[in-house]
């Protein structure tokens, strides 16, 4: 049905970009590929060592590198071409995919043995965090590069809706082709989906850098991109919630532990508990798109963030399949409110040339929140028993929500 209203007749209106459809159509394909990477890892070391904990271990080596080189990355993406820099990194993931998948033939795993296999994930997996600290951010000022700033919380928006249509094809995808083709072949799809990405956004247009190399040091640089996002008190705000909110609510990296041990449902079943957070954010990003929220968007940002932890204690309660889906699927739901509002205030709040470094520390915040939460399940899955970690993780995003409600009124009170 075409768009009738002149509110719906904007949002699709940039879909008229012809580069803006080519960054869409890659980014789509690129995600969907990392997903079933992250995914099918989750369940790969598990398999090889039935410890929650290892599942833990693989956010803590991506992490490490990511964060740790985010603001460096800022700099580098602000002072050069970013199509450039861009291709380069999305060449260097590829490769890390096809060593993983050299790493799941029967060859490696009698060779190497279960305790070297799952060893060389790790390293494969720090490296992938490396070229993480570069690639996430670029597909943001990429974004703002494209399209006129007129357009883009409509274009925001469309981004956020394709990654997320991309996560949940990609859990999804995972789980059933790990159960009918195993591992070796789902990391065939893995590789071919990546390089396909790799030839939409080859398609792209070269964008210089908005700030040249010798203006400022490097450390000046960062400092004055730190500056902006702490003295930016809704960004702060909006990065700090999320931050700390998916650090104790990431329930999803036990998922592996809930569907082989506690729910008993298989691979099968672990694609659609691990497809059902982002079936939830896809049908809101939907609605989203075509009704964008006008008003009191701080307000919706907590109260989605609060419902988000309730929603893990029931999952975390659950010994039904179809109450456990239902709880991350509505769990979705609320974080796909939280990542469109975020979004939004990030990339209307930020001069184009501080973006490269203002999106890294973006990236900083969610890699520390994904990646750090991961670990934080497994190291709280040893200590207190897989059921009680995730109650706590639940509990404690409540309480974050709770705290920020008063000690952040800017947020709070919110509009754009």
């Amino acid at each position: 049905m075409p768009p009738n209203t002149p509110q719906q007749k904007e949002t699709f209106k940039v879909l008229g970009i012809p580069e803006f459809r080519h960054l869409l159509t890659g980014r789509f394909l690129f995600i969907m590929g990392l997903r079933m990477l992250g995914t099918l890892t989750g369940w790969w070391i598990y398999e090889l060592t039935n410890d929650p904990f290892a599942i833990g271990l693989i956010g803590l080596a991506e992490v490490i590198p990511a964060v740790s080189l985010a603001l460096y990355a800022g700099y580098i993406i602000d002072i050069s071409e970013k199509r450039k820099l861009l291709l380069r990194g999305i060449l260097f993931y590829l490769s890390c995919a096809i060593a993983l998948l050299l790493l799941s033939t029967h060859y490696s795993l009698e060779q190497l043995g279960k305790n070297w296999v799952a060893f060389s994930i790790y390293i494969v997996i720090f490296c992938t965090g490396i070229i993480r600290a570069f690639t996430g951010p670029l597909f943001g000022t990429m974004l703002a590069a494209i399209v006129p700033r007129e357009q883009l919380q409509s274009a925001t928006t469309w981004n956020q809706g394709i990654w997320l249509s991309a996560s949940v094809t990609g859990h999804a995808m995972a789980g059933f082709l790990i159960a009918g083709i195993g591992n070796t072949g789902a990391l065939m799809i893995i590789v071919s989906f990546i390089a396909t990405g790799f030839a939409f956004l080859y398609r792209l247009k070269a964008k210089p850098a908005l700030n040249k190399k010798g203006e400022k040091t490097g450390l000046e640089s960062v400092k004055e991109g730190l500056q902006f996002v702490f003295k930016t008190k809704e960004v702060l705000g909006a990065l700090s919630l999320d931050l700390f909110a998916v650090f104790f609510g990431g329930a999803v990296a036990m998922v592996p532990v809930f569907a082989r041990d506690i729910l008993a449902v298989g691979p099968i079943g672990f694609g659609w508990l691990n497809a059902a957070t982002d079936i939830g954010a896809i049908c809101i990003i939907i609605l989203a798109t075509i009704f964008p929220l006008r008003t009191n968007q701080g307000k919706i940002l907590l109260w989605a963030v609060g419902g988000f932890g309730a929603c893990i204690i029931v999952f975390a309660l659950s010994k039904l399949f179809w109450l456990s889906f239902f709880a991350l699927l509505l769990s979705g739901i609320l974080d796909g409110i939280s990542v469109i509002i975020r979004g939004t205030i990030v990339q209307m709040k930020t001069p184009d040339h501080m973006r490269g470094r203002v999106m890294s520390v973006n990236s900083m915040f969610i890699n520390s929140s994904n990646e750090l939460g991961q670990f934080e399940s497994g190291l709280a899955a040893k200590i207190m028993g897989v059921i009680p970690s995730v109650v706590f993780g639940g509990s404690m995003t409540i309480l974050v929500v709770v705290a920020t409600w008063f000690k952040a009124p800017a947020l709070r009170k919110m509009k754009y």
